[in-house]
């Protein structure tokens, strides 16, 4: 038999009771094409390949591979099966309906956000987690286990926790116990940056127990604020300068006074030299300041990450963004 390699995460679901259940929970279609990443040696696969259009297993050890294929040689389900090999984390996603996953626990967080930028949309993904990490993403404010994974997931998906799924289920059995987990995207997701949210998020959240007062302090939070402002400032003026030269090209013809839109007093040389164009940054102007201004007039000045859900963070990334101050 083959020698699994439990470093790199290879624990077999060998509970024929678990597969099927996993199978009913993810409410597969006869047209449904699949994504399962981590097949191993088929016990998931096998059921699926009954249910659905199509397969693609995405997997890394080639001896899996081959126990994977010799499994539905000769059968009506190897024109089913497309196979794939390779780090999922570096390959490119297919078209795909649902995913379904027993994955390697060590690369849980970077495939499900993977998963969730993946376009376009497909319907749910059902997944296997280290117990703790499936507790994380479904996690709520005010619970000791609520972080930035937990709320970046349930911005873009709903996620529910759906089954314990002890050690002894799998060969060879794992260290710790894991938990399968349903998400399903967002469609249409939130009108958000991912990175500026993310970018806020990660702030706060690094020490979600302190006030955001204090978590802005700190001096690379100041940096690299400042630094992101002042690009967003010189960024309006190029804009202005482009408009400028736009516009001078066309004054030959026209006076600055001519009128565009009598309706809107709109003239050329209110086009040329919109007030609000120019951000012009004083010689003593203090990022800190302006963050904690913020702060305070959105209200979360004493709030802390660890109790505040999503509406509070979108009014507080939308309180920066009005303010010039980005995050990404």
């Amino acid at each position: 038999g083959i020698l699994f390699n439990t470093g790199a995460g290879q624990h077999i679901l060998k509970n024929p009771l678990v597969v099927n259940s996993i199978i009913d929970k993810a409410a597969l279609r006869r047209t449904d094409v699949i994504l399962e990443v981590g097949p191993g040696t088929g016990n998931l696969t096998v059921k699926m390949l009954e249910k659905v259009k199509k397969v693609i297993a995405c997997e890394i050890d080639p001896r899996l591979v081959g126990e994977l294929q010799k499994r539905v040689q000769g059968t009506c389900l190897a024109n089913k099966l497309e196979i794939r090999v390779g780090d999922i984390l570096k390959t490119d996603l297919p078209f795909f309906d649902a995913c379904v996953a027993n994955l390697p626990y060590q690369i849980s967080s970077p495939f499900v956000f993977k998963l969730l930028l993946h376009r376009p949309f497909f319907r749910c993904a059902i997944l296997m987690f280290q117990r703790e990490f499936a507790l994380r993403l479904v996690a709520k404010p005010g619970s000791k286990l609520y972080c930035r994974l937990s709320i970046n997931t349930q911005l873009l998906a709903r996620v529910d926790h759906l089954m314990k799924v002890g050690k002894n289920n799998f060969r060879p059995p794992p260290k710790v116990e894991s938990s399968v987990v349903r998400i399903e995207p967002k469609n249409p997701p939130p009108p958000i940056n991912f990175q500026e949210w993310d970018g806020l998020v990660r702030i706060a959240f690094v020490r979600k127990n302190k006030t955001l007062s204090a978590a802005f302090k700190s001096s690379a939070v100041e940096q690299l604020l400042d630094h992101n402002y002042r690009i967003h400032c010189s960024l309006h003026n190029t804009v202005s300068s482009f408009l400028i030269y736009y516009f001078l090209s066309i004054s030959v013809h026209y006076d600055l006074h001519t009128d565009i839109d009598k309706s809107k007093n709109l003239t050329l040389k209110n086009l040329m030299y919109p007030r609000s164009s120019k951000r012009e940054i004083p010689e003593n102007f203090k990022i800190a300041e302006k963050i904690q201004t913020v702060l305070k007039d959105t209200g979360y000045s004493e709030k802390r990450a660890r109790s505040m859900d999503i509406d509070d963070f979108i009014r507080l990334l939308h309180g920066f963004n009005s303010e010039g101050i980005h995050f990404s």
